[in-house]
């Protein structure tokens, strides 16, 4: 029954997502926001909100294995199995942007999270957390991040941007349906995975990264294989590593900005594997001269996820 209720309330959060998406979308358009910008928030965004639901949820119930490890396991996910199940299937070409832009800014987001839940390692304090002003800090950084990409994305022609298709009343009740949905849905989805684990005899933190992580990170996983049978492997890699990017800086930053989250159950190794998913990413990007994900690299990717969810069960 826990199970049915799970996938109940991950149904309503990724319809509710939808929703939510479509109609601010719609209303951007309707007070004729450039399509480009459209896209580089409201969509980008939209793809991380269940996990930002999820996380935020935690956060305020004071669940703060799940909130980070939400978190944890979503990048890991993306990396480790969405990239490498597309590299799988269609080898992934890099972009300037992937490699100037995207990669690197995923890299120092993967380390300043290494840095803000290493209070004990770097003597800032007696356990580990990411207190409320490292919360705000992280928010503003994104801010900045989002500023500086609009400001360097070429505008399109004004003959390219699309008339608003949608009535604003109908975008109004879709955003308040999204909503409902994703409130509703993380609620359920929240309480159906906490009861699993206890039935389970795993903590919170393992069931966070692994089966929650898992489940928000469906949006991306369908956007990702879509973008690729239409033969846009730059837009399945870009949709990767900016939900990356908005997981750390915007997710984990409004969780711990409303709550401070202690690490509990996550451990330094599982902080370690989201510098390693970068890591990796980096080295491809910057050392080979193909400057494209293959076949084996996400043979490579799929495997090292394999190895650690082994671990994650067996510790």
């Amino acid at each position: 029954m826990d199970i049915l209720l799970l996938l109940a309330g991950l149904g309503l959060i990724l319809g509710g997502a939808n929703f939510l998406t479509d109609g601010a979308a719609a209303i951007a358009q309707r007070f004729r926001v450039p399509e480009f910008i459209i896209g580089l928030t409201v969509v980008a965004i939209g793809t991380s909100t269940p996990e930002l639901v999820v996380s935020v949820l935690s956060a305020i119930a004071g669940k703060s294995d799940m909130a980070i490890g939400n978190v944890v396991g979503s990048n890991l996910f993306n990396v480790f199995v969405i990239v490498g199940i597309c590299a799988l299937v269609r080898p992934m070409a890099l972009t300037r942007d992937n490699i100037r832009r995207d990669i690197p800014f995923g890299m120092i987001g993967s380390l300043l999270l290494l840095a803000v839940t290493s209070d004990r390692l770097l003597h800032l304090g007696t356990y580990d957390r990411i207190g409320r002003a490292e919360g705000i800090g992280m928010l503003l950084l994104y801010a900045a991040l989002m500023w500086y990409t609009i400001r360097r994305t070429p505008r399109p022609a004004a003959a390219e941007q699309t008339k608003p298709a949608m009535k604003t009343g109908l975008a109004s009740v879709l955003i308040l349906g999204g909503l409902a949905g994703l409130i509703g849905g993380g609620e359920l989805f929240l309480h159906s995975a906490t009861t699993i684990a206890r039935h389970l005899g795993v903590s919170e933190s393992v069931i966070a990264i692994t089966l929650v992580a898992g489940g928000t990170s469906l949006p991306e996983l369908a956007s990702s294989l879509v973008s690729l049978a239409k033969g846009k492997s730059d837009m399945a890699l870009g949709n990767v590593l900016g939900s990356n990017i908005a997981n750390i800086l915007l997710i984990l930053g409004a969780s711990a900005t409303i709550h401070p989250l202690s690490m509990g159950g996550i451990t330094l190794v599982d902080i370690l594997m989201v510098v390693l998913s970068s890591l990796l990413l980096f080295v491809t990007a910057f050392t080979f001269r193909r400057k494209t994900i293959d076949r084996p690299e996400g043979a490579i990717f799929l495997t090292i996820y394999v190895a650690y969810i082994w671990y994650l069960i067996a510790k």
